[in-house]
Protein backbone atom coordinates (compact mmCIF):
# COMPACT_ATOMS: atom_id res chain seq x y z
CA UNK A 1 0.00 0.00 0.00
CA UNK A 2 3.32 2.16 -0.22
CA UNK A 3 2.52 4.76 -3.29
CA UNK A 4 4.77 7.40 -5.00
CA UNK A 5 4.44 10.93 -3.62
CA UNK A 6 4.51 13.62 -5.98
CA UNK A 7 3.76 17.23 -5.96
CA UNK A 8 1.94 18.49 -2.90
CA UNK A 9 -0.74 17.46 -0.68
CA UNK A 10 -3.97 19.33 0.26
CA UNK A 11 -3.80 17.47 3.66
CA UNK A 12 -1.29 15.07 5.52
CA UNK A 13 -2.10 13.26 8.24
CA UNK A 14 0.48 12.42 11.19
CA UNK A 15 -0.32 8.69 12.72
CA UNK A 16 -2.47 5.99 10.91
CA UNK A 17 -4.70 4.92 13.76
CA UNK A 18 -8.40 5.17 14.38
CA UNK A 19 -7.90 9.03 14.64
CA UNK A 20 -5.82 9.67 11.95
CA UNK A 21 -7.96 7.26 9.14
CA UNK A 22 -10.83 8.86 10.31
CA UNK A 23 -9.13 12.47 9.68
CA UNK A 24 -8.21 10.88 5.96
CA UNK A 25 -11.66 9.96 5.16
CA UNK A 26 -13.26 13.13 6.31
CA UNK A 27 -10.72 14.96 3.87
CA UNK A 28 -10.70 12.40 1.16
CA UNK A 29 -14.79 12.29 1.16
CA UNK A 30 -14.43 16.35 0.24
CA UNK A 31 -11.91 15.88 -2.55
CA UNK A 32 -8.61 16.66 -0.91
CA UNK A 33 -5.14 14.77 -1.90
CA UNK A 34 -4.61 13.12 1.08
CA UNK A 35 -1.35 11.20 2.78
CA UNK A 36 -0.98 9.28 5.65
CA UNK A 37 2.47 8.72 7.14
CA UNK A 38 2.69 6.35 9.74
CA UNK A 39 6.50 4.69 12.00
CA UNK A 40 5.13 1.37 12.37
CA UNK A 41 4.34 -1.24 8.80
CA UNK A 42 1.08 -2.13 10.43
CA UNK A 43 -1.48 -0.60 12.76
CA UNK A 44 -0.01 -1.66 16.71
CA UNK A 45 -1.10 0.72 18.49
CA UNK A 46 -4.44 1.11 20.82
CA UNK A 47 -6.32 1.45 17.95
CA UNK A 48 -6.04 -2.99 17.23
CA UNK A 49 -5.56 -3.32 21.06
CA UNK A 50 -8.87 -2.72 22.48
CA UNK A 51 -12.45 -3.98 22.14
CA UNK A 52 -13.27 -2.84 19.09
CA UNK A 53 -16.43 -1.49 20.78
CA UNK A 54 -18.49 1.57 19.13
CA UNK A 55 -19.80 2.58 22.56
CA UNK A 56 -22.71 5.38 22.45
CA UNK A 57 -24.54 4.62 25.56
CA UNK A 58 -22.54 5.74 28.69
CA UNK A 59 -20.67 7.84 27.17
CA UNK A 60 -20.12 11.85 28.43
CA UNK A 61 -23.01 13.61 28.50
CA UNK A 62 -22.88 16.49 25.87
CA UNK A 63 -20.23 16.66 23.45
CA UNK A 64 -18.63 13.28 23.81
CA UNK A 65 -22.20 11.19 23.52
CA UNK A 66 -23.15 13.41 20.30
CA UNK A 67 -19.72 12.65 18.74
CA UNK A 68 -20.25 8.84 19.53
CA UNK A 69 -23.38 8.78 17.83
CA UNK A 70 -22.14 10.46 14.66
CA UNK A 71 -18.84 7.90 14.68
CA UNK A 72 -21.31 5.16 15.11
CA UNK A 73 -23.37 6.14 12.00
CA UNK A 74 -19.93 6.80 9.88
CA UNK A 75 -18.49 3.18 11.28
CA UNK A 76 -21.95 1.96 9.68
CA UNK A 77 -21.54 3.53 6.39
CA UNK A 78 -17.59 2.47 6.62
CA UNK A 79 -18.10 -1.01 7.40
CA UNK A 80 -20.70 -1.95 4.46
CA UNK A 81 -18.18 0.15 1.79
CA UNK A 82 -15.23 -1.94 3.13
CA UNK A 83 -16.30 -5.26 3.60
CA UNK A 84 -15.30 -4.59 7.31
CA UNK A 85 -17.51 -7.05 9.69
CA UNK A 86 -20.28 -5.87 12.14
CA UNK A 87 -19.73 -8.15 14.56
CA UNK A 88 -22.78 -7.80 17.01
CA UNK A 89 -24.49 -4.70 17.90
CA UNK A 90 -25.93 -3.62 21.12
CA UNK A 91 -25.10 -3.41 24.53
CA UNK A 92 -26.73 -5.19 28.10
CA UNK A 93 -25.48 -3.34 31.26
CA UNK A 94 -26.31 -5.71 34.17
CA UNK A 95 -27.64 -4.25 37.53
CA UNK A 96 -26.66 -6.87 40.66
CA UNK A 97 -27.12 -3.80 43.58
CA UNK A 98 -30.73 -2.07 44.27
CA UNK A 99 -28.24 1.21 43.93
CA UNK A 100 -27.09 0.15 40.64
CA UNK A 101 -31.11 0.16 39.36
CA UNK A 102 -31.45 3.32 40.56
CA UNK A 103 -28.87 4.77 38.28
CA UNK A 104 -30.34 2.78 35.16
CA UNK A 105 -33.74 4.53 35.96
CA UNK A 106 -32.15 7.89 36.18
CA UNK A 107 -30.38 7.32 33.04
CA UNK A 108 -33.77 5.82 30.98
CA UNK A 109 -34.91 9.54 32.08
CA UNK A 110 -32.02 11.37 30.16
CA UNK A 111 -31.94 12.11 26.34
CA UNK A 112 -29.13 9.66 25.99
CA UNK A 113 -31.69 6.48 26.74
CA UNK A 114 -32.44 7.04 22.55
CA UNK A 115 -32.23 3.51 21.56
CA UNK A 116 -32.61 2.20 25.27
CA UNK A 117 -35.04 -0.21 27.76
CA UNK A 118 -35.04 -1.68 30.93
CA UNK A 119 -35.10 -5.32 31.18
CA UNK A 120 -36.46 -7.51 33.90
CA UNK A 121 -33.94 -10.37 35.05
CA UNK A 122 -36.67 -12.61 33.86
CA UNK A 123 -36.92 -11.20 30.68
CA UNK A 124 -33.13 -11.19 30.13
CA UNK A 125 -32.90 -14.49 31.20
CA UNK A 126 -35.59 -15.66 28.83
CA UNK A 127 -33.57 -14.35 26.18
CA UNK A 128 -30.25 -15.26 27.29
CA UNK A 129 -30.31 -18.27 29.87
CA UNK A 130 -26.85 -18.68 30.53
CA UNK A 131 -27.06 -15.37 32.26
CA UNK A 132 -27.01 -16.97 35.80
CA UNK A 133 -26.16 -14.50 38.01
CA UNK A 134 -28.29 -15.01 41.17
CA UNK A 135 -28.29 -11.49 42.53
CA UNK A 136 -28.79 -10.47 39.14
CA UNK A 137 -31.68 -6.78 39.64
CA UNK A 138 -31.95 -5.24 35.91
CA UNK A 139 -30.76 -5.11 32.69
CA UNK A 140 -30.08 -1.67 30.45
CA UNK A 141 -30.31 -2.88 26.84
CA UNK A 142 -29.08 -0.90 24.53
CA UNK A 143 -29.53 -1.29 20.24
CA UNK A 144 -27.83 1.77 19.13
CA UNK A 145 -23.92 0.33 20.04
CA UNK A 146 -21.73 -1.88 17.47
CA UNK A 147 -18.72 -4.05 17.48
CA UNK A 148 -15.75 -4.50 14.67
CA UNK A 149 -13.15 -6.69 15.50
CA UNK A 150 -10.33 -4.16 15.76
CA UNK A 151 -7.29 -6.38 14.68
CA UNK A 152 -8.73 -6.65 10.72
CA UNK A 153 -11.23 -3.35 11.07
CA UNK A 154 -8.39 -0.83 10.82
CA UNK A 155 -6.12 -2.89 8.19
CA UNK A 156 -9.53 -2.98 6.19
CA UNK A 157 -10.41 0.48 6.73
CA UNK A 158 -6.46 1.87 5.81
CA UNK A 159 -6.87 -0.18 2.55
CA UNK A 160 -10.20 0.98 1.37
CA UNK A 161 -9.13 4.29 2.20
CA UNK A 162 -6.22 3.88 -0.28
CA UNK A 163 -7.99 1.62 -2.89
CA UNK A 164 -11.45 3.63 -2.83
CA UNK A 165 -10.62 7.53 -1.86
CA UNK A 166 -6.61 7.22 -3.57
CA UNK A 167 -5.45 8.24 0.07
CA UNK A 168 -1.78 7.66 -0.06
CA UNK A 169 0.08 5.85 2.63
CA UNK A 170 3.71 6.36 4.11
CA UNK A 171 4.63 3.38 6.26
CA UNK A 172 8.05 2.70 8.43
CA UNK A 173 8.12 7.01 8.08
CA UNK A 174 8.94 8.73 10.86
CA UNK A 175 7.73 12.96 10.98
CA UNK A 176 11.21 14.39 12.39
CA UNK A 177 9.53 17.78 12.31
CA UNK A 178 6.62 20.42 10.69
CA UNK A 179 8.18 23.60 9.11
CA UNK A 180 4.60 24.29 7.05
CA UNK A 181 4.32 23.89 4.28
CA UNK A 182 7.07 21.03 4.57
CA UNK A 183 6.98 17.95 6.60
CA UNK A 184 10.04 16.16 7.10
CA UNK A 185 10.30 12.47 7.41
CA UNK A 186 12.97 9.93 7.49
CA UNK A 187 11.95 9.26 3.67
CA UNK A 188 12.45 12.61 2.93
CA UNK A 189 10.33 16.05 2.13
CA UNK A 190 6.34 16.26 1.99
CA UNK A 191 4.80 19.57 0.92
CA UNK A 192 1.05 19.91 2.29
CA UNK A 193 -1.20 22.93 2.91
CA UNK A 194 -2.65 21.21 6.11
CA UNK A 195 -1.18 19.13 8.99
CA UNK A 196 -3.01 17.04 11.24
CA UNK A 197 -0.88 14.94 13.91
CA UNK A 198 -2.58 11.86 15.16
CA UNK A 199 0.14 10.84 17.58
CA UNK A 200 -1.56 8.83 19.79
CA UNK A 201 0.38 8.80 23.51
CA UNK A 202 3.71 9.96 21.95
CA UNK A 203 4.10 12.84 23.31
CA UNK A 204 7.63 12.95 22.86
CA UNK A 205 7.92 13.57 19.15
CA UNK A 206 6.55 15.97 17.71
CA UNK A 207 5.32 19.48 19.43
CA UNK A 208 6.18 18.61 22.98
CA UNK A 209 6.62 21.70 24.38
CA UNK A 210 3.04 22.53 23.43
CA UNK A 211 1.51 19.11 25.03
CA UNK A 212 3.69 19.90 27.97
CA UNK A 213 0.96 22.42 28.93
CA UNK A 214 -1.38 19.54 28.98
CA UNK A 215 -2.21 17.18 32.17
CA UNK A 216 -0.91 14.13 29.54
CA UNK A 217 -0.39 10.82 30.90
CA UNK A 218 -0.44 7.10 29.83
CA UNK A 219 -3.08 4.82 31.02
CA UNK A 220 -1.66 0.70 30.85
CA UNK A 221 -4.80 -1.71 30.13
CA UNK A 222 -4.67 -5.66 30.72
CA UNK A 223 -7.17 -7.76 28.31
CA UNK A 224 -7.79 -11.42 27.81
CA UNK A 225 -9.07 -13.32 25.10
CA UNK A 226 -11.71 -16.38 26.53
CA UNK A 227 -12.53 -19.33 24.94
CA UNK A 228 -15.86 -20.07 22.96
CA UNK A 229 -18.73 -20.24 25.96
CA UNK A 230 -20.53 -22.41 23.92
CA UNK A 231 -23.51 -19.97 23.83
CA UNK A 232 -24.00 -16.31 21.85
CA UNK A 233 -24.09 -13.00 24.28
CA UNK A 234 -26.92 -10.91 23.21
CA UNK A 235 -24.81 -7.99 22.82
CA UNK A 236 -21.38 -6.37 24.44
CA UNK A 237 -22.03 -7.09 28.33
CA UNK A 238 -21.29 -4.57 31.31
CA UNK A 239 -21.88 -4.66 34.67
CA UNK A 240 -22.24 -2.51 37.98
CA UNK A 241 -18.38 -1.47 37.63
CA UNK A 242 -19.03 0.33 34.48
CA UNK A 243 -21.92 2.24 35.98
CA UNK A 244 -19.30 4.06 38.41
CA UNK A 245 -17.16 4.52 35.57
CA UNK A 246 -19.01 5.49 32.51
CA UNK A 247 -19.27 9.24 33.08
CA UNK A 248 -22.70 9.16 30.74
CA UNK A 249 -23.68 6.90 34.11
CA UNK A 250 -20.91 8.40 36.97
CA UNK A 251 -22.04 11.94 36.19
CA UNK A 252 -25.59 11.37 37.12
CA UNK A 253 -26.97 12.42 40.60
CA UNK A 254 -28.53 8.37 41.23
CA UNK A 255 -24.83 7.50 41.14
CA UNK A 256 -23.10 8.76 44.51
CA UNK A 257 -24.98 5.96 46.74
CA UNK A 258 -23.71 3.36 43.76
CA UNK A 259 -19.73 4.68 44.15
CA UNK A 260 -19.99 4.71 47.71
CA UNK A 261 -21.10 0.78 47.91
CA UNK A 262 -18.84 -0.15 45.46
CA UNK A 263 -15.53 1.80 46.86
CA UNK A 264 -16.91 -0.38 50.19
CA UNK A 265 -17.44 -3.34 48.55
CA UNK A 266 -15.08 -3.86 45.28
CA UNK A 267 -11.70 -1.93 46.59
CA UNK A 268 -9.21 -4.17 45.06
CA UNK A 269 -11.30 -3.52 41.46
CA UNK A 270 -11.08 -0.02 41.85
CA UNK A 271 -7.65 0.49 42.81
CA UNK A 272 -6.76 -1.62 39.86
CA UNK A 273 -9.47 0.62 37.61
CA UNK A 274 -11.14 -2.56 36.74
CA UNK A 275 -14.66 -2.55 34.83
CA UNK A 276 -16.11 -5.37 32.63
CA UNK A 277 -16.44 -5.34 29.06
CA UNK A 278 -17.38 -8.56 27.72
CA UNK A 279 -17.59 -9.23 23.41
CA UNK A 280 -17.79 -11.61 21.65
CA UNK A 281 -15.53 -12.40 18.24
CA UNK A 282 -16.84 -14.34 15.00
CA UNK A 283 -15.21 -17.46 15.92
CA UNK A 284 -17.54 -16.80 19.45
CA UNK A 285 -14.49 -16.52 21.38
CA UNK A 286 -14.79 -14.01 24.11
CA UNK A 287 -12.71 -10.42 24.42
CA UNK A 288 -13.22 -9.59 28.22
CA UNK A 289 -10.90 -6.45 30.09
CA UNK A 290 -10.18 -4.87 31.40
CA UNK A 291 -8.19 -2.34 33.97
CA UNK A 292 -6.55 1.32 33.87
CA UNK A 293 -2.78 1.82 35.42
CA UNK A 294 -1.48 5.37 34.93
CA UNK A 295 1.81 6.53 34.76
CA UNK A 296 4.04 8.40 32.09
CA UNK A 297 6.17 5.52 30.93
CA UNK A 298 3.73 2.36 31.86
CA UNK A 299 5.83 -1.19 32.77
CA UNK A 300 5.18 -3.27 29.98
CA UNK A 301 4.29 -6.44 32.74
CA UNK A 302 0.72 -7.96 33.19
CA UNK A 303 -0.19 -8.54 36.63
CA UNK A 304 -2.14 -12.74 37.42
CA UNK A 305 -3.89 -10.50 40.44
CA UNK A 306 -5.20 -7.73 38.15
CA UNK A 307 -6.95 -10.63 35.26
CA UNK A 308 -7.94 -12.81 38.34
CA UNK A 309 -9.86 -9.87 39.34
CA UNK A 310 -11.21 -9.32 36.10
CA UNK A 311 -12.33 -12.57 36.08
CA UNK A 312 -13.79 -12.59 38.87
CA UNK A 313 -15.89 -9.77 37.90
CA UNK A 314 -16.80 -11.70 34.76
CA UNK A 315 -18.03 -14.62 37.64
CA UNK A 316 -19.68 -12.33 38.96
CA UNK A 317 -22.04 -10.49 36.23
CA UNK A 318 -22.40 -13.72 34.35
CA UNK A 319 -22.95 -16.37 36.98
CA UNK A 320 -20.69 -19.02 35.58
CA UNK A 321 -17.38 -19.89 35.38
CA UNK A 322 -14.77 -17.97 32.84
CA UNK A 323 -14.04 -20.26 29.91
CA UNK A 324 -10.00 -20.91 29.68
CA UNK A 325 -8.03 -17.50 28.75
CA UNK A 326 -6.84 -18.32 25.06
CA UNK A 327 -4.85 -15.20 25.13
CA UNK A 328 -3.93 -12.17 26.93
CA UNK A 329 -2.50 -8.59 26.00
CA UNK A 330 -1.17 -4.76 27.30
CA UNK A 331 -2.35 -1.81 25.45
CA UNK A 332 -1.94 1.71 26.50
CA UNK A 333 -3.60 4.96 25.34
CA UNK A 334 -3.40 8.83 26.31
CA UNK A 335 -4.74 9.78 29.30
CA UNK A 336 -6.13 13.56 30.76
CA UNK A 337 -7.67 14.52 34.00
CA UNK A 338 -9.24 17.63 32.13
CA UNK A 339 -10.57 16.52 28.85
CA UNK A 340 -11.71 13.53 26.64
CA UNK A 341 -10.13 15.24 23.50
CA UNK A 342 -7.51 17.50 23.35
CA UNK A 343 -7.19 19.26 20.19
CA UNK A 344 -4.42 22.15 19.90
CA UNK A 345 -3.31 24.55 17.26
CA UNK A 346 0.18 24.90 17.41
CA UNK A 347 -0.21 26.61 13.79
CA UNK A 348 -3.09 28.14 11.89
CA UNK A 349 -2.54 25.39 9.16
CA UNK A 350 -1.58 22.26 11.86
CA UNK A 351 -3.76 20.66 14.21
CA UNK A 352 -2.62 18.37 16.87
CA UNK A 353 -5.89 15.55 17.72
CA UNK A 354 -5.30 13.57 21.15
CA UNK A 355 -8.08 10.96 22.45
CA UNK A 356 -7.22 11.17 26.46
CA UNK A 357 -10.46 8.65 27.64
CA UNK A 358 -10.28 5.68 25.68
CA UNK A 359 -13.00 6.47 23.23
CA UNK A 360 -10.62 6.65 19.67
CA UNK A 361 -13.24 4.16 18.04
CA UNK A 362 -16.09 4.96 19.58
CA UNK A 363 -15.69 8.70 18.62
CA UNK A 364 -13.04 8.76 16.11
CA UNK A 365 -15.07 9.39 13.12
CA UNK A 366 -16.34 12.76 14.39
CA UNK A 367 -13.26 13.86 15.63
CA UNK A 368 -11.47 13.33 11.82
CA UNK A 369 -14.60 15.77 10.36
CA UNK A 370 -14.24 18.25 13.58
CA UNK A 371 -10.55 18.43 12.52
CA UNK A 372 -11.11 18.95 8.82
CA UNK A 373 -13.62 21.38 9.44
CA UNK A 374 -11.35 23.38 11.84
CA UNK A 375 -8.45 22.85 9.24
CA UNK A 376 -10.10 24.38 6.52
CA UNK A 377 -13.32 26.12 7.40
CA UNK A 378 -12.45 28.15 10.75
CA UNK A 379 -8.67 29.43 10.16
CA UNK A 380 -7.03 29.36 13.49
CA UNK A 381 -9.08 27.26 16.59
CA UNK A 382 -9.67 28.63 19.86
Amino acid sequence: MQTEFTGRFDLAVVGAGIIGLATALAGARRGLRVVVIDRDAQANGASVRNFGFVTVTGQERGSMWARARRSREVWREVAAAADIPIVHTGLWMTARRPESVDVLEAFMRTEMAVGCHLLSPAEARRRCPQLAAPDLAAVLESTVDLRVESREAIPRLAAWLFSAHGVSFMRNTTVRGIDMPSVHTSRGRVQADRVAVCPGDDFNGLYPQRLEAYPLTRCKLQMLRLADPGFKLPGALMSDLGLGRYLGYADLEAAAPLKARLAAEQADHLKHGIHLIVVQSADNSLVVGDSHHYALTPDPFSSEEVDALILDEFRSALGIEPPPTIERWVGTYASATDRPVLIDAPDASVRVAIVTCGAGASSGFAIGEELITSLFDKGVAT
